[in-house]
């Protein structure tokens, strides 16, 4: 699962109490890994990366977690279904912007 969104800033600080918060649920639910992220070097956007055996379960355990930061409004999180590197399927939802 691939999650697109808007930061800006590059204090990292509010980035990584959300990694933290996102790998603890996903640990608690064993729904598989919190792979990293990539933020841009003016912190104006970045990815997040997670994967497990159900892109759906990922989905409904990290949902919750992403709703409680304000720079996750209007997130993009794509689900991909299937083996890596092989060709999948992908869904897209937006989270609201309020």
């Amino acid at each position: 699962m691939i999650v697109r969104f808007r930061y800006g800033s590059t204090n990292l600080n509010r980035l990584f109490e959300l990694e933290d918060n996102i790998e603890a649920a996903i640990k608690a639910a064993h729904a598989g890994e919190f792979d990293g992220d990539e933020i841009a070097t003016d912190g104006s956007d970045g990815f997040l990366y997670m994967f497990g055996p159900s892109a759906d379960r990922l989905f409904e355990v990290v949902i919750p977690v992403l709703k409680t930061v304000d720079f996750m409004r209007g997130a993009e999180v794509t689900r991909k279904y299937g083996p890596m590197g092989k060709e999948v399927q992908e869904t897209t939802t937006v989270l609201p912007d309020k």
